[in-house]
């Protein structure tokens, strides 16, 4: 059943590895030191936990409703493989969120150390969404969202990450101080430069194939 799953996905088990080891750093970081250190991401993973501060629905239902949205958004621009890349990590996302969120946080909170969660955190951002990012797809609709602005509005496509990561941030004052939404900017910062990397000599190539065949 996995082979039939995997040939009709256009994955192998390589594929389907990096996918969920990637996920599951994305939701190890939210849950244990993103959200007990108040610290959180923009895009959609930070979008979710506002969510969740405000109304208590945990992320692992908001998170992969955002993420659809965002998808069905832009499926005409993304093309198939991407689709069913980030449909499949939005799975895998949710699933780690659900299994941390019912085991809670392990390790000490960062709280009073917010220096080391905005590295740890970013580094643990970064490299999961990285490594889903590798197999042609995003981590969440973040990916979706901003290509669909870039070439409606002509804006350049880091400046849309910017700008949607700068909206969440604004919001994410209702819950979080001042002072921590600095330290959220900078976790930001971490995971979009170990993201970037990985964008500009794997993800950005796609995008321009894609806009060429358009």
């Amino acid at each position: 059943m996995f082979k039939k799953f995997s040939r009709f996905m256009g994955l192998d088990a390589k594929n389907i590895l990096s996918i969920a080891t990637g996920t599951l750093l994305l939701a190890f970081a939210m849950i244990n030191i993103h959200g007990p250190s108040k610290i959180t991401e923009g895009g959609i993973l930070g979008l979710s936990l506002l969510i969740k501060n405000i109304t208590g629905i945990d992320q692992s239902i908001t998170a992969p409703i955002l993420d659809g949205l965002c998808y069905l958004l832009g499926f005409a621009m993304l093309g198939k493989r991407f689709l069913k890349v980030s449909l499949i990590s939005s799975v895998f996302y949710a699933g780690w969120l659900f299994v941390f969120e019912q085991i809670g946080p392990f390790i000490p909170s960062f709280y009073d150390m917010p220096y080391i969660a905005v590295l740890l955190g970013g580094l643990f951002i970064g490299i999961g969404a990285s490594l889903v990012i590798m197999q042609g797809g995003a981590s969440g609709g973040d990916d979706a969202l901003a290509l669909v602005v870039a070439n409606k509005t002509g804006i350049g496509l880091s400046k849309v990450y910017f700008l949607s990561d700068f909206v969440v941030l604004c919001l994410s004052l209702s819950y979080i101080p001042f002072r921590r939404l600095i330290w959220s900017y900078l976790t930001t910062l971490v995971s979009s430069w170990i993201i970037g990397q990985f964008e500009i000599y794997v993800h950005l190539p796609q995008r321009k194939s894609q806009q060429q065949n358009a």
